[in-house]
């Protein structure tokens, strides 16, 4: 490439001019470098400069065609390999984008925007911890301050907490520094303190109202505090102004799903998908949308897409094996266990591989080698969770000690007079599902989906902001007023009202972690109907343990925990059945499939419904199901997995220890 053949002083100006006007008209700059091409042919910053020019002005093949060459006979320029990076991004070509991201970073590690490219495309092709590694060297590359150098350094080597203590140190220096407020909200995210990160946020978009960065941020924050319509406000901000980016669109998409605006997201990750093909996180998400809406063979697809673009990615064999209908070949069995054995393959990978294996070697009957590949994948699992049945088993015996007859007595007649919830609880696998499709398919019930709203309220009252932090609930209820408890009755029927896409007077949330609740449900809720799923102690635990859950159920993945957390859970629905006679009513998953009809009969009384026949047919109900039974619920009432977890007895011993009495008492409570 040619360096010069005109006087350098005009030549310098004019391409001076060219990038001036990048900022303000690209199209013009285009002009401009074009003149400059004319007069010096093949001058290789202009060239670079004339394709950032095309792809800002929207003309990304033309600039991709422009700077391919450039890049191609100039390996070792660092900003053709990034505009190089920046075109095959806008193009959907993520693969090659990253590899064009880390050949710029690599030449020139202070590049920013290769770093943030490179985080990026890590991130669309499934590669967190990557991402995350590019993240910190693109903090890291954006200051020139030792300081911020310093605890860039040490959040990309994850010693969080001298990161934390170099950005509290420079913020008491200058308040105002956005880029150490947005590190120390990084900071502050890894270490689980999401509150805390989205203060931060907040105030560093008051500094700086335009850093998108850190807006994606505070979306992702409030998303993951499940803060979704404060979420979707802040990236539609992001996507109105560039809608064709990626990461806003995941994230969108992904909020807008939780919101129960299914359709919406499927559309956003197909014009997505259309832009980035090559993105099999995009796909797997793809495929969880269609699966909720009950198109399976384009769910399939779409996992089938992931895994072709990703062979290793062990979450999109998880998600075919979740599926409960899929058979695995014997090439899928074997493209697992060669996955297994691949080079660099996160634990995140490994544990969805095992427990997609687990299912494959479940369905050939090989039943000691798919229990050996469960546990595998729940023990690494349960060594990235902290989880403690002690502090299970004693905020049981809190839970206890607060609703007694007496406080109880004290408070009847409180709370919100609305009649609208039914809350389904239990332990998850325990047929909560079938019951949930059961009630929606009647005429006055509308199913939604596993709400978190109670369990973040009943955070929010006892000041917990941490999986560690002290709370003081349930004991705080004993100081709430009736207009409090009014108060919070109303907020659960105002944050939930969202999830509510028809004007059916009752609706229901089936998150079963409630049941730890249902004494708060009672005072903030009288007259809301509480119906404990329950199903055989074993089928149900055993159930739980081979189902790896996308979040939370920490307890269920070492067979002691889970025994443990179920007669705990025994404990707490006996004690309210003593101190609220006849206000939960037991659904037992064997007496329904035994006698569908009577059980349902049964249960619509107690909910105060008439009997409707559509309710004895709920397969044939429509509707999003976001549960590990989707696809389950979508078939006749079938027997087949009453006993299913027999064919696993000899591997049981733990469990049926950990239940203790619970077992032999089953359906009924222990006499203690």
């Amino acid at each position: 490439m040619t360096t010069t053949t005109a006087p350098a002083a005009s030549l310098a100006d004019a391409f001076a001019n060219a990038e001036r006007l990048l900022e303000t008209d690209p199209r013009l700059a285009a002009e401009q470098a074009r003149a400059i091409l004319e007069v010096v042919p093949r001058h290789a910053d202009t060239t670079r400069l004339l394709a950032t020019a095309l792809r800002l002005s929207g003309e990304t093949e033309a600039a991709f065609e422009t700077v391919a060459p450039l890049a191609k006979a100039l390996p070792n320029l660092p900003l053709a390999q990034l505009e190089l990076g920046l075109c095959l991004e806008r193009l959907g070509r993520t693969a090659e984008a990253a590899q064009a991201f880390d050949r710029a970073s690599a030449l020139e590690p202070r590049l920013s925007e290769a770093w943030r490219g490179l985080s990026e495309s890590l991130s669309l092709l499934g590669d967190e911890a990557g991402a995350e590694r590019a993240l910190a060297r693109q903090l890291r590359a954006s200051t020139r301050d030792p300081l911020l150098i310093e605890a860039a350094t040490a959040l990309g080597e994850d010693r969080l907490g001298e990161a934390e203590r170099l950005l509290r140190e420079r913020l008491k220096a200058d308040p105002a520094d956005v880029a150490a407020i947005r590190m120390l909200a990084e900071t502050g995210a890894r270490l689980g303190r999401y509150a805390d990160a989205e203060g931060l946020l907040t105030r560093c978009l008051e500094l700086a109202p335009s850093f998108a960065a850190a807006r994606h941020n505070l979306a992702t924050m409030l998303y993951r505090q499940n803060k979704n319509r404060e979420a979707l406000a802040e990236i539609q901000r992001l996507t109105d102004k560039d809608p064709r980016h990626p990461g806003y669109a995941n994230l969108r998409a992904a909020i807008l799903a939780r919101l129960g605006e299914y359709e919406q997201a499927i559309a956003v990750c197909e014009r997505m998908l259309a832009d980035y093909p090559n993105q099999p996180k995009g796909w797997m998400s793809y495929g969880h949308a269609l699966k909720t809406v009950g198109r399976q063979a384009d769910s399939i697809a779409a996992y089938r897409q992931a895994l072709d673009q990703a062979p290793t990615l062990g979450e999109a064999w998880w998600s075919l094996a979740n599926l409960k209908t899929v058979k695995f070949t014997a090439e899928d069995v074997a493209a697992m266990t060669a996955a297994l054995d691949a080079p660099g393959l996160s634990d995140d990978d490994r544990l969805h591989l095992h427990y997609a294996l687990g299912k494959a070697r479940e369905d050939a009957e090989a039943w000691d080698e798919s229990f050996a590949h469960y546990a595998a994948g729940a023990a690494i699992r349960r060594q990235q969770l902290d989880y403690d049945p002690e502090e299970n088993a004693a905020e049981t015996a809190r839970t206890k000690a607060v609703f007694t007859p007496q406080f109880l007595a004290a408070r009847a007649g409180q709370g919100s007079a609305a009649p609208d919830p039914i809350f389904i609880v239990g332990l998850p696998r325990a047929g909560s599902t079938l019951v949930e499709q059961i009630l929606a398919s009647h005429s006055m019930v509308e199913g939604t989906m596993e709400l978190p709203d109670l369990i973040v309220m009943a955070r929010r009252i006892g000041g917990k902001t941490a999986h560690r932090a002290e709370s003081s609930y349930p004991e705080v209820l004993a100081e709430l007023s009736p207009d409090q408890l009014r108060a919070l009755g109303e907020e659960f029927i105002e944050r939930t009202r969202i999830q509510r896409k028809t004007d059916k007077p009752f609706f229901i949330d089936k998150m079963p972690n409630n049941f730890a609740h249902a004494g708060f449900i009672h005072l903030i809720l009288p007259n809301a109907k509480i119906i404990d799923a329950r199903r055989h102690p074993l089928g149900c635990c055993f159930s739980g343990f081979k189902q790896h859950f996308a979040r939370g159920q920490a307890f269920s993945y070492d067979l002691t925990d889970i025994g443990r957390y179920y007669a705990d859970y025994v404990e707490l629905m006996a004690h309210f059945d003593a101190v609220l006679p006849g206000r939960v009513h037991r659904v037992i998953y064997e007496a329904m499939i035994a006698d569908p009809e009577a059980e349902i009969r049964a249960l619509l009384d107690h909910c105060g419904l008439p009997f409707e026949e559509a309710c004895l047919t709920p397969h044939k109900t429509e509707r999003a199901v976001r549960t590990a039974s989707s696809e389950q619920v979508r078939r006749p009432i079938f027997k087949d997995a009453v006993e299913h977890w027999q064919k696993f007895e000899s591997h049981l011993g733990p469990l049926k220890q950990a239940l203790g009495p619970v077992l032999d008492a089953y359906p009924d409570a222990p006499v203690i």
